[in-house]
């Protein structure tokens, strides 16, 4: 993926914001035995670059003052709240040198396994990237996992997928790391009968009509106050 970048000559806050009234965006480029470079890119052009998967998980291609070089995102710094970004860094990129960086995982299958079609498990994709390493040309753009293999209550792991060649798990100490597991829907909850209430509909109807209803207490006629003489 290409996209188009200019030198920035002037640095520091009031500079960029000024840049980025302007509908540029401030960036940097580090990494090698070069200087980091300062560069500003079209904001709207860089919006949309950004929505894309590419932009992220895959080396890039920049073109600077008519010469094109490879970089690799590292950090998008966007507003709190406003649709801007304010600030971006590439990282150069050498054809000799390993390196770590984080590539999508694309699910597929799920609908045909096991778990899903008969047992109707609930597919839960536990990790969306893995970070990997290697030299530039093999990085792929994603990483495939096929789930069409998924038993019941099974997951897939990293043991079970293939990476390309050449390319190394960066695990920071996890010895196998889930990619997806399937599980069995929640049951629906039943509220459970209250006895109370059950004994009171099972009573069978009093005189009045009314089930377990008690009939009311004789009223005792009060005493008459002997007349005064």
């Amino acid at each position: 993926m290409k996209f188009v970048a200019f030198e920035r000559a002037k640095q520091g806050t009031g500079a960029s914001r000024r840049l980025r009234i302007s509908g540029k965006t401030p960036g940097i480029v580090y990494g090698g035995d070069v200087t980091p470079q300062l560069i500003e890119i079209d904001h709207n052009a860089l919006w949309h670059a950004l929505k894309k998967e590419a932009f992220h998980a895959s080396i890039l291609e920049m073109e600077l003052d008519g010469a094109v070089s490879k970089v690799l995102l590292r950090d998008v710094q966007y507003h709190p709240f406003r649709p801007l970004v304010q600030h971006i860094d590439f990282q150069r990129v050498d054809a000799k040198t390993r390196m770590t960086m984080k590539v999508p995982l694309h699910f597929k299958g799920e609908e045909e396994s096991e778990a899903v079609k008969i047992e109707l498990n609930l597919v839960n994709h536990v990790a969306t990237e893995l970070e990997v390493n290697g030299l530039p040309a093999e990085l792929p753009e994603f990483i495939e996992v096929d789930l069409s293999g998924l038993k019941k209550n099974g997951t897939v792991t990293l043991k079970d997928i293939k990476l390309p060649r050449g390319v190394k798990w960066v695990s920071h100490g996890k010895p196998n790391l889930v990619l997806a597991s399937a599980t069995a829907p929640a049951a629906e909850e039943v509220d459970a009968p209250v006895e109370g209430a059950e004994a009171a509909a099972a009573a069978p109807a009093g005189k009045g009509g009314k089930a377990g209803a008690k009939a009311p207490a004789a009223k005792t006629p009060a005493a008459k106050t002997p007349a005064k003489k």
